[in-house]
């Protein structure tokens, strides 16, 4: 059992969206599971492992950053390994001796104690009332995408101008993340998508809209436009995946859960349990420029048995690992091994 300490004025009910994730299975719910593997304690000298509570986004305040330095530094000093939660589109990466959990960030610049949290979401079949089925092999490429993507003018202007705003909030401190470059994401995605749609050797069934999440407020539109997500997921073997605002994806997970095979340009991210997993054995990974090529000479390869072996897989490693209570094993395997 792994023992942990942190700072219990933070565990109450209005920091429960931004604390670590971890620590919402300990307290907020308490999953018994969890609860057999890793145990609070109440003071730091009795821990293995001291957590920050909640995102350290939260400390950057003229106040907040002497109280987060002097909890790092004194579990430090008693050598105890220090986890942090960074949240967000893009996150920070603030002292290499510490754990820094987070959704993204660019690989070559990452530290080994850097950990990647997957997205965690709910299982798709249980939203589409559906079982899990895998697709067969068709002689052509069958690729599935809906969500936003838009190559217009005044989405190139959007996007620049949201990126100047995020670098004065980083130049005047008022946020406190990892340098990241531009990348207009909404336009390359299209651009993408739209050299797929003129291969005569892929089909594609992409539904293409100008804002993300299709712009809808209701209720009822929401779960509509969800539905008709998870229905082109269910109906297409391969899922075009690309990062958002930060460098990760969210659909990546979503396409695993369903068991379905993403195609995913690499942008130098980084995946989660990097250590455990052969991600190659669950992705069709493409450089920009050989997109097509890539994903053609995959498809051409891959056996018709293979190609829904790897779907079940995908479907598999997202029980099994990328699901918030089992990621977190996977994080107490990896750190009492280390210990032993």
């Amino acid at each position: 059992m792994l023992k942990l300490y942190t700072d219990p004025k933070f565990l109450i009910p209005m920091y429960r969206k931004q604390v670590f994730p971890l620590l919402f299975d300990l307290w907020y719910v308490r999953n018994e599971y969890l609860l057999e593997k890793f145990e609070l304690v109440y003071r730091v000298e009795e821990c293995d492992i001291a957590v920050v509570p909640i995102d350290i986004a939260h400390y950057d305040s003229a106040k907040g950053q002497p109280r987060l330095a002097k909890f790092i530094g004194t579990a430090l000093d008693l050598g105890k390994k220090v986890w942090v939660y960074t949240a967000g589109d893009f996150g920070q990466t603030i002292d290499p001796r510490v754990n820094t959990f987070r959704t993204g960030g660019f690989h070559s610049k990452l530290n080994d104690s850097t950990f990647i949290l997957p997205s965690f979401i709910g299982d798709p079949y249980e939203f589409l009332e559906k079982d899990f089925k895998t697709i067969p092999k068709n002689n052509k490429i069958q690729i599935g995408f809906v969500g936003n993507a838009n190559n217009s003018l005044v989405k190139k202007i959007k996007e620049y101008l949201v990126y100047i705003k995020y670098n004065c909030k980083r130049f005047t401190k008022q946020l406190q993340t990892d340098f990241q470059p531009y990348y207009p994401s909404s336009i390359k995605r299209y651009q993408f998508l739209k050299r797929l749609m003129v291969n005569s050797n892929i089909i594609t069934d992409f539904i293409l809209r100008k804002k993300y999440h299709g712009g809808v407020n209701k209720t009822e539109d929401h779960k509509k436009f969800k539905l008709e997500f998870f229905q082109n997921m269910e109906h297409n073997p391969y899922v075009f995946c690309i990062r958002g605002v930060g460098n990760f994806s969210v659909r990546l997970y979503e396409t695993l859960a369903m068991g379905r095979i993403p195609v995913v340009i690499d942008t130098d991210f980084r995946l989660p349990l990097i250590n455990s997993i052969n991600w190659d054995n669950h992705i069709v990974l493409v450089q920009e420029h050989s997109l097509e090529q890539q994903l053609l000479g995959f498809h051409h390869k891959i056996s018709e048995i293979d190609f829904e072996q790897i779907q079940m897989q995908n479907r598999e490693l997202w029980l099994k690992k990328l699901r918030r209570i089992e990621y977190f094993v996977a994080i107490y395997d990896r750190f009492t091994l280390e210990s032993n």
